[in-house]
């Protein structure tokens, strides 16, 4: 587990969470956009953070190959 100095161990537990939550999506929607050729989705997914919101949106409703 990270190490909050700064924190209470329950901050420090949610923060953590928030993390692996955000990179999951993050993750998942990079890959699709790169594998669907979109440059301009690639990039605000890469620059902006905004907790897996913008990654869920574009998962579900923006990419081009859906199964």
């Amino acid at each position: 587990m990270f190490d909050f100095p700064n924190l209470s161990p329950t901050q420090g537990l949610l923060l953590t969470l928030v993390i692996v939550w955000s990179l999951v999506w993050k993750g998942l929607a990079l890959w699709q956009a790169g594998k669907n050729n979109q440059l301009g989705w690639f990039i605000c997914l890469l620059v902006l953070n905004t907790v897996g919101l913008l990654e869920i949106t574009y998962l579900y409703f923006f990419q081009r190959n859906k199964n």
